[in-house]
């Protein structure tokens, strides 16, 4: 079965197709720049690439572009849309409604936009995504796979803020959590690697990436994550500010600053960006910082200290923890991000061996010294690999309910 993985955002569409059950990839491409005067649509098939530079001024239009690439006569994957079988597609925010990925109704896109209030950066270009693939494949079974499904685990203890509860109850503000997808993924892969049961497993995955996320993961399930009710709240991230003081919100409020000015400044200015006043860029940061910029050694100081003090909380929370997982693009390529998180551990049970260290670079393996209590492990995530499996459960169950009607 062929199916397509769909990762929509406001102005790009990213696609992966694969031939499933084997989880083999044929291709993948991006769309970047919709909606401005000269967007670009990129595609890698097996080593050939294909370009396009045109305006692409929807989504919808969008969506055509990538036909013609999927099916290009001399750089595409296959001859035509109907060898498409199903279309997975990452929704970031699903409340509390959803703890797994489900076909896509209309009741369904009616939930995804009640949540848009919350994920006004995601939901809408999530769902876009779906209703622009719904015109263009017709009866194909379009699957939604919710970044917040897997944390709806965490219990009360850990989701609840320290609100009236009316306001839990009447506005559900409640800490969500994120990156559901990567989380569950490597927790999956390191307990096949550990030789664990998949809910045996005790483990701190660390999401790292232009957006960070830390998940407390007990006997295979989410039981805490550093995002809250949307993906600002945790870690320092690339322009996001991480935990913070909600009164620095009401006096910059008395300073003149209006509501829209502060969530830019919170959700795009902050972060290694802001702190630095350089870059979102972990790469660029330490270039910077081995010229001798101070403001970038202060910036990356300030992102691994938030990372390390997150997982010691989260190993008093798990009590025993198997692993540590390094996953996301700096996660799995930043040899002296991880050497700066995880020293001076030892205590806690984390002894990183630096040579092993050196030698996984993108790549899965282990990173900890043979006296180490606690497994330290790289895992390469995999968001669209995972969706393309629930995709194809999911549509073939429904082939199987269509077949009966």
């Amino acid at each position: 079965m062929k199916i397509l993985v769909l990762n929509c955002g406001s102005s790009s569409i990213k696609y992966q197709l694969f031939e499933m059950p084997e989880n083999k990839v044929l291709t993948k491409g991006l769309v970047q720049r919709i909606g401005e005067e000269q967007s670009q649509a990129l595609q890698g098939n097996n080593g050939s690439n294909l370009e396009i530079d045109e305006k692409i001024p929807d989504h919808a239009h969008a969506m055509h572009v990538i036909e013609r690439m999927l099916t290009h006569p001399e750089k595409g994957a296959i001859s035509s849309l109907e060898e498409i079988e199903a279309c997975g597609h990452r929704v970031v925010h699903g409340g509390e409604t959803f703890t797994g990925s489900v076909v896509c109704t209309q009741e369904l896109e009616k939930v995804i936009e009640a949540y848009c209030e919350l994920a006004p950066l995601h939901n809408p270009a999530n769902l876009t995504g779906i209703r622009a693939a719904k015109a263009m494949f017709g009866d194909v079974p379009q699957i939604a796979c919710f970044d917040t499904a897997f944390h709806q685990s965490i219990p009360k203890t850990a989701y609840l803020y320290g609100l009236p509860y009316e306001m839990y109850q009447k506005h559900k503000i409640r800490r969500y959590g994120f990156h559901g997808t990567s989380h569950r993924y490597v927790a999956r892969e390191a307990a096949e690697r550990l030789g664990k049961h998949k809910y045996a497993v005790n483990l701190i995955t660390c999401h790292l990436g232009n957006g960070c996320s830390i998940a407390a993961i007990r006997e295979g399930k989410s039981v805490d994550t550093s995002m809250g009710l949307t993906p600002l709240e945790g870690l320092v991230m690339g322009t996001r500010t991480g935990d913070l003081d909600p009164a620095i919100i009401f006096h910059l409020i008395r300073l003149g600053y209006q509501p829209g000015e502060l969530d830019t400044l919170f959700n795009k200015k902050s972060g290694l960006l802001g702190i630095s006043g350089l870059s979102n860029d972990v790469r660029d940061l330490q270039e910077k910082e081995e010229a001798g910029d101070e403001s970038a050694k202060l910036a990356l100081d300030i992102f691994a200290y938030r990372i390390k003090k997150y997982i010691g909380s989260y190993l008093a929370v798990l009590n025993r923890c198997d692993a540590v997982v390094f996953t996301g693009g700096i996660g799995e390529n930043s040899i002296s991000m991880r050497e700066r998180i995880l020293n001076e551990l030892d205590n806690l049970g984390l002894q990183l061996d630096n040579k092993k260290n050196q030698t996984v670079v993108g790549e899965a393996g282990e990173i900890h010294t043979n006296n180490s209590r606690i497994k330290i492990l790289v895992i390469p995530t995999n968001e669209e690999g995972a969706i393309a499996r629930d995709t194809y459960a999911l549509a073939r169950e429904y082939e199987m309910v269509e077949s009966t009607i």
